[in-house]
């Protein structure tokens, strides 16, 4: 019988990693992920408050994350943000490949001080997003708020994941994001393991994600 150890073996030769490229008039964004990584993180977006939210996903997720990009940041956040989540769901989509073999689901629930957030994840093919986070203040720093919904909407359309995502407590906008970020990374992570049990199989009954 095939065992989790033997199929891990196996991705000695087949790792799950993708880079993807987007270059547009706004930005010019590169991405590369190693979904069975150790959480080395190097990212420059020129914005500082996205790249620390960048490292959350990669140290709390165990992915090997590379992301450089540039873009109008004169204008504002908004492109560079976007792109950054786009060219992160294409690449998390190409690395998963056809998703044989993984648990497929993944939720946590992550408390930073006095904010609780909840993320629960299906990479089940279908896009959607259910976004539950009230952030009392516009900005952090120079970080507009509102770019971390349209962040996420950005990696589910193109990872093709659905995505619920519920503030259960917190009053301060910084420990409410990143709890955001370190839930889904962890819940991303639980998703994208292997199941012993599973092994080889696509994690769906019609056969197909």
């Amino acid at each position: 019988m095939q065992t989790l150890s033997s199929h891990s073996e196996k991705l000695a030769f087949a790792p799950r990693i993708a880079t993807v490229s987007r270059k547009t008039g706004e930005t010019d964004v590169q991405v590369t992920v190693n979904l069975d990584g150790t959480g080395i993180c190097r990212v420059a977006t020129g914005i500082p408050f996205l790249d620390h939210m960048l490292h959350q996903i990669s140290s709390h997720g165990l992915i090997d994350l590379d992301i450089q990009a540039t873009g109008d940041l004169h204008i504002d956040d908004h492109h560079t943000n976007e792109d950054v989540g786009i060219t992160l769901g294409q690449a998390l989509y190409q690395a998963l490949g056809d998703k044989k073999g993984i648990v497929r689901f993944g939720n946590f629930l992550a408390p930073l001080d006095e904010a609780l957030v909840q993320v629960a994840l299906d990479f089940s093919g279908r896009p959607h997003l259910s976004y539950g986070l009230e952030i009392p203040t516009q900005r952090v720093g120079t970080y507009d708020t509102q770019l971390v919904r349209e962040f996420f909407v950005a990696v589910v359309n193109h990872s093709q994941m659905t995505l619920h995502i519920r503030q259960l407590d917190g009053i301060n906008s910084h420990h409410i994001i990143e709890a955001t970020f370190k839930a889904f990374a962890r819940a991303m992570r639980m998703a994208l393991e292997f199941d012993a049990r599973r092994i080889g199989t696509i994690p769906s009954s019609k056969g197909v994600l």
